[in-house]
């Protein structure tokens, strides 16, 4: 049994609380909201954000990271990514040497162009910073239904440590030390996730969302590759995986937010709509920061950013896509003579 501690009760961090709970394992789950720990104590459910999931009498909900922390063998960090730096920088004085934290939020600092595990490991040098990414929607692993997904740390025996703490007959759990490239799928995928919503919202169809998923993996493999990122990790579970069930799913708030602005929505009332944090927002404005530093093409998330900054109507950055220049699917395939 280990001692884990989870930081952030929303919908992914209970999700995680009540799966790990049923692996054997001792959980504290850490909110800053004192209304949302009051429920969770009083209901033993997060009526808001999933419901339906009952959660055991014996798990604790606290407002106290400094007891969150302390004494943990685990730490999941699962806050969404506008407040992974605030946070982090908050647990800072409570971590110890080696302290291993599991980051599970997807998403990329526009000012810095940092990885969540990167900002981790800026604001707690001390820990053991991983990751935990894969195509996983929190209202079907709270349910139990199976799910796949990858823990990616540096080192082999922490991500075979790890694998052993969240493995169960209902999650699978793979390894990897591309962490890299595991957050740059996570991150990416979201922004092009807004990108199926809206082709949706447009009532545009099957044909249209198979072009953004291909062509969508494309590009996120083009620029993680440029960063570092294997080829491999984007082809995989954290890439191509996660970005299908985020595109093609209504769990998915990308995609729900994207269905409202294809429909006419302003970014700003898709996100009150959605009422959760849209994660790709944050992050299309970064991907074409690293775009533009690595010098790479990455067209549907410049359409995007137009849409959601820049006033672009929906169907004329369908048309753009649609009319650019003319291309080979795949310039390393050679030709005959």
């Amino acid at each position: 049994m280990a001692k884990i501690g989870v930081i952030g009760a929303g919908s992914w961090g209970i999700a995680l609380a009540s799966l790990l709970y049923r692996n054997g394992h001792q959980i504290t789950v850490w909110s800053i909201v004192e209304a949302e720990i009051e429920m969770l104590q009083k209901e033993h459910e997060h009526k808001d954000k999933l419901p339906g999931v009952k959660l055991p009498e014996d798990m604790e909900f606290t407002t106290d990271l400094q007891a969150t922390v302390e004494g943990k063998d685990v730490l999941v960090l699962a806050v969404p990514s506008p407040f992974t730096r605030s946070t982090a920088k908050s647990m800072a004085p409570y971590i110890k040497e080696g302290q291993l934290i599991v980051n599970v939020a997807k998403g990329i600092e526009e000012a810095t162009l940092m990885t969540l595990s990167e900002i981790i490991e800026e604001e707690i040098p001390l820990a053991e910073v991983t990751v935990l990414s894969g195509p996983s929607h929190a209202e079907e692993v709270g349910r139990g239904i199976p799910t796949t997904i990858v823990v990616g740390a540096r080192k082999k025996k922490v991500a075979e440590y790890l694998q052993n703490i969240f493995m169960n007959e209902v999650f699978r759990v793979y390894i990897s030390p591309d962490v890299l490239g595991m957050e740059l799928g996570a991150a990416l995928k979201n922004v092009v996730a807004l990108a199926a919503g809206i082709a949706d919202g447009l009532g545009y169809g099957d044909n249209t969302k198979a072009a953004l998923i291909t062509r969508g993996i494309a590009e996120i493999g083009r620029l993680g590759m440029a960063m570092g990122g294997r080829l491999e990790t984007f082809s995989g579970l954290t890439g191509i995986g996660d970005l299908i069930v985020t595109c093609a799913s209504m769990h998915s708030r990308n995609r729900r937010a994207g269905i409202l602005i294809g429909q006419g929505y302003t970014m700003d009332e898709a996100m009150a709509e959605v009422k959760m944090v849209v994660e790709g927002v944050y992050s299309a404005k970064a991907a074409i920061g690293l775009a533009k530093k690595y010098n790479v093409q990455i067209p549907i998330i410049e359409q995007v950013n137009k849409v959601l900054f820049e006033g672009q109507p929906a169907d004329e950055a369908v048309k753009e896509l649609m009319l650019r220049d003319k291309k080979i699917e795949n310039p390393l395939i050679p030709w005959e003579e």
